[in-house]
């Protein structure tokens, strides 16, 4: 299994997205620092889930890096994120 489709896995299972999309930019980042040559170190998620309401974006971030850890010290060199609770614009 792929990083992307790893991230997605994990997002799915524990917030239970309304939406989800995670968005492999590695391509993007070719030549910077932490692309090194490799795919799949550049993402951007965004996702709407229950799970954030009642929370600050800090909190969102968090939850989601932590449940990362594992992509963020073994590949994964940037993360952008943008977390939603439902109704949220």
């Amino acid at each position: 299994m792929g990083t992307q489709d790893s991230i997605t896995q994990k997002l799915r299972e524990a917030f239970t997205p309304e939406s989800l999309d995670v968005v492999d930019e590695s391509n993007l980042h070719e030549g910077h620092a932490g692309h090194a040559g490799r795919s799949e170190t550049h993402f951007r998620v965004n996702i709407v889930s229950a799970a954030f309401a009642g929370k600050s974006r800090l909190d969102r971030h968090r939850m989601i890096n932590e449940l990362l850890a594992a992509e963020l010290t073994g590949g994964v060199h940037a993360l952008a994120i943008k977390a939603k609770a439902p109704g949220e614009a």
